[in-house]
């Protein structure tokens, strides 16, 4: 079934836009504290270079996908078709400043040889994503869906909720305020003053709370006049302009760049799989290949234009979905980060909207992506799933330990694992269950799926190359190198044995049947 005509735009995109448009805003914001306040990059090389190349590289990925998503509707002739949300990957965006940029911009001290370093982080990173777009759907077809949508489930908990979610209770009158309107209208089918977009409503709301709340002195939400003005410098034009040569200057750190790049691009593999799952559950099939390629390409024209942060394909497809999201939400939040990007307004709304007004929309789609993982799979798998929660929190835990530490001007090997131990921070179980996390929970949900379903050989098949991925460092250890962790690769190989045995002479009592 065709249809000549589909609709670009409907009366959800706008929720949507807002939502999602608001989303990429909080990471960027982020992402430019990171560059200007950790990593003290000078304000012209971050307004006038990474954030023009950021705003590009959004552009091209988001008006991609609002293409698929059309071209989806048009073949199939339905109405309801979602684009794939993208932007860029919250954890990497973290994981190359604290573990690329910054021990290079501190060593060297000269920030710009931190941004060379991410530039060439990413450029390797996108070959990864392209040529393992090929082998993707091959995983895709032969793991359960509860060890894909548990992992995500994972990050979506750790890396896409706790935060906002703190950071409304630490702010309360803003966050919360904000939160219960947003619940009202997204869970609760409340309808705002003339079907004004509920994003919208929690977001003017919280900015009034924490302007009126400076003016009385309490300052919630930490909103200023000075801030604004300050913003205002750094308003003007500025065209991305080519870093080729930056790209390549930063392959002098190659083997720092290596160690992470690597088992973060198979992350990046896993995670963009996940997510074409994802919206497949929601009724959105998306070819695998495609859009890894695309996340590759996209990454790399991003890259070699001065950004150092990975494009891909976002968690949350579900949720925009929900609110009524189809097309034109994705390719308008696109051309709206361009502007905002290549003009300087960034700073401006940094300075005038509050974080913590826009966090409850993050939490939200945490707690959609958390949800599906439970709804869409067999009841008798939420054991699996909640094993493929674990390297997620573990690898959350880790970086809590590693930043607080780091804020202290010390280290977890500075300090000694012993006297964490006896303190109870466990912080070696951490490191090794929360190592190349995202990929460990897809292994660990997919052994725990099969076993309940008594596929005994599929779950050992599993086990294996859960040993093979440890044994080079992709899983339990981020190192790159044969023999990484032999402990553990040699304990899936004794899982392995253990179900093969298993399989062929115990007893086994059948599975009981699932309603779900």
């Amino acid at each position: 079934m065709t249809t000549s005509k589909v609709n670009i735009w409907t009366p959800g995109d706008w929720n949507a836009y807002f939502g999602f448009g608001t989303n990429i805003l909080v990471n960027l914001l982020v992402l430019t504290g990171l560059l200007r306040f950790v990593l003290k990059m000078p304000d012209d090389l971050v307004f006038g270079r990474i954030l023009p190349a950021t705003g590009l590289m959004l552009f091209l990925s988001t008006l991609y996908y609002a293409w698929l998503a059309y071209k989806l509707a048009k073949e199939t002739g339905r109405d309801d078709v979602c684009a794939l949300p993208s932007g860029i990957s919250v954890p990497h965006m973290f994981v190359v400043v604290f573990v690329i940029m910054s021990p290079i911009s501190l060593n060297t001290g000269d920030p710009v040889k931190g941004w060379e370093a991410g530039l060439a982080w990413v450029f390797i990173q996108s070959f990864v994503l392209m040529v393992g777009g090929f082998i993707a759907p091959i995983i895709r077809k032969i793991t359960p869906r509860a060890a894909l949508l548990g992992t995500l489930a994972g990050v979506s908990i750790a890396f896409i909720s706790l935060r906002p979610a703190l950071e409304m209770f630490m702010t309360p009158v803003v966050g919360v305020v904000c939160f219960a309107i947003i619940l009202a209208s997204w869970f609760g089918g409340v309808r705002y003053f003339k079907g004004i977009p509920a994003g919208l409503v929690a977001i003017a709301v919280g900015t009034l709370i924490a302007w009126c709340s400076t003016l009385m002195g309490l300052n919630y939400g930490g909103m200023s006049l000075e801030n604004v003005s300050a913003s205002l410098t750094n308003f003007g034009f500025s065209f991305p302009i080519p870093a080729i040569g930056h790209v390549f200057s930063g392959f002098e750190f190659l083997g720092v760049i290596l160690v992470t790049a690597i088992p973060f691009g198979i992350y990046d593999l896993v995670e963009a799989m996940d997510n074409v799952e994802s919206a497949a559950v929601g009724g959105d099939s998306y070819p695998t290949t495609r859009v890894l390629s695309a996340d590759g390409v996209v990454s790399l024209i991003g890259c070699m234009m001065g950004n150092p942060f990975i494009n891909a394909v976002y968690i949350g497809h579900p949720g925009w979905k929900s609110m009524g999201g189809r097309i034109g939400y994705s390719a308008a939040t696109g051309v709206t980060v361009l502007v905002l990007s290549w003009l300087g307004i960034i700073a401006l709304i940094a300075s005038l909207i509050p974080v913590v007004a826009i966090s409850p929309i993050l939490l939200y789609i945490g707690m959609l992506i958390g949800a599906q993982a439970f709804q869409e799979t067999p009841r008798s798998h939420a054991p699996a799933i909640i094993l493929a929660l674990m390297p997620n929190l573990a690898a959350w835990g880790k970086l809590q330990i590693d930043n607080a530490l780091g804020a202290a001007g010390t280290s977890a090997a500075t300090l000694g694992l012993d006297k964490l131990g006896k303190v109870g921070v466990l912080y070696h179980g951490l490191e090794v269950l929360g190592g190349g996390a995202i990929l460990g929970g897809l292994m660990l949900g997919a052994i725990a799926a099969f076993v309940i379903e008594r596929e005994l050989v599929k779950a050992a098949m599993f086990a294996l190359a859960a040993a093979a991925c440890t044994f080079v460092g992709l899983m339990h250890g981020e190192a790159i190198g044969f023999g990484q962790s032999l402990p553990v690769a040699f304990s899936y190989l004794a899982v392995a044995g253990i179900l093969l045995v298993s399989a062929k002479y115990a007893e086994i009592i059948p599975a009981a049947k699932d309603s779900h």
